[in-house]
């Protein structure tokens, strides 16, 4: 079956139309750092309000373990959220109940409601099925229509993720619709030659993808602290980096495959070892073969890939026609240790063809690094989520929507 799209819903004019949005952005001292998920929302969010339907926004924010916490509000997220659209935006300071919807009965049609964090209710993340349930009646009760849009959530089966679109008439909204088009064509038949570029700190985080797409893939690119476990299988030493000793099996069997499937396998042939984890660290690079050849000995601290790595995955990438990247190479936060992301961000954005941020952590890096979201192919919203995709797990967010 294919996903239920916002032409499925009729006409909206006049219908309260509940959104499933992911407003999850990072906050410090309660000021938005990185407001990419909320423009990610606004096709989406505009296209209802053209519609004149009467638009109620609902997300979850941090994790305030099912009660109020003034530091999840989604507050700060409304205000922001204004000032995108250039028009009002009411806050509830409730997320269900009779003061959530008089505020959405005062909205007027094509008018925007954004409700308090979600998780401030147990219900919304329970293990118990019946719990999520009764949360889903009562968010329910607020709306004529679903449209989930918040891909970030949809690997999660959580009370406005899934309940809410058994209760509702439900459809996916132009976010998630293109998310699911573009991870598709990752997966499915990709224009060639397709690369992917894998970093992060751990390989168990990424051992289902790299699983699924070593038999797609032309070439697989390893960085990120996961990359001290696949030099560490080829029998060299890391010094005190960030290994996974009960990988090492696994990792060596990766390194097989690949080479019996003619994957064109990269790792890296240098790395920038540390002193320390400290952003004025004094540091140097060093040869991956040996990590521990540094002043540093033993107790050198690889935070990123070196510059002939970078120099090396740069080349893949721009020679490809298809990437997906997911996971900086290094400690990208500190400016000594950020040349490796920053030289992979640069290259996706000499790809003739599609390229594709994963999410999550690197979504943030190509930000913070500078970059513009519309020197990308795309950039996903979601990490967790558009991992799973990719290993071909059935994410019940979707499933729910229709897609198969």
């Amino acid at each position: 079956m294919a996903l239920r799209t916002l032409s499925s819903l009729g006409p909206l004019a006049g219908k309260r139309v509940i959104v499933r949005v992911d407003f999850n952005v990072p906050l410090q001292d309660g000021a938005i750092t990185d407001d990419g998920r909320i423009r990610a929302a606004l096709p989406t969010l505009t296209r209802l309000i053209e519609e004149g339907a009467r638009v109620i926004a609902c997300s979850h924010l941090g994790r305030p373990d099912g009660a109020p916490d003034a530091r999840y509000s989604l507050a700060p997220v409304a205000q922001r959220l204004a000032e995108l659209l250039d028009a009002p935006v009411q806050f509830s300071p409730e997320t269900v109940g009779d003061a959530a919807a008089g505020t959405i009965a005062a909205a007027p049609h094509g008018g925007v409601v954004v409700l308090e964090n979600l998780r401030f209710h147990a219900g919304e993340t329970s293990k118990d099925a019946a719990e999520r349930r009764a949360f889903a009646q009562q968010l329910a009760s607020l709306a004529d229509v679903l449209v989930s849009d918040g891909f970030g959530v949809v690997h999660r089966k959580q009370a406005s993720v899934y309940e809410l679109a058994e209760l509702l008439p439900s459809a996916a909204g132009l976010l998630i619709e293109k998310e699911v088009d573009v991870l598709d064509r990752l997966t499915e038949n990709p224009q060639r030659p397709y690369a992917v570029v894998l970093g992060g700190s751990k390989v168990s985080d990424k051992l289902g993808v790299i699983a699924h797409l070593l038999p797609r893939v032309d070439t697989l690119c390893v960085g990120g602290g996961m990359m001290f476990t696949f030099l560490a299988a080829q029998g060299h030493r890391v010094g005190k980096s960030l290994l996974e000793t009960d990988q090492l099996e696994t990792v060596k069997g990766y390194i097989a495959d690949a080479t019996a499937r003619g994957v064109n396998l990269v790792l890296p042939v240098d790395a920038v070892v540390a002193a320390s984890f400290a952003a004025d660290a004094p540091h140097a690079v060093a040869d991956a073969a040996d990590i521990e050849d540094t002043d540093f000995g033993a107790d050198g601290l690889g935070l990123d890939i070196g510059p002939r790595t970078a120099a090396a995955f740069a080349t893949a990438i721009r020679g490809a026609t298809t990437v997906f990247w997911n996971g900086p190479m290094g400690v990208f936060e500190m400016p000594a240790f950020a040349a490796g992301t920053q030289s992979v961000a640069q290259a996706l954005t000499e790809v003739d063809g599609l390229s594709v941020v994963g999410g999550g952590d690197s979504a943030a890096a190509v930000r913070q690094l500078g970059f513009t979201d519309d020197q990308f192919g795309h950039i996903s919203t979601g990490g967790g989520a558009s991992l799973e995709f990719l290993e071909g797990k059935k994410l019940p967010g979707l499933e729910i929507l229709g897609w198969q």
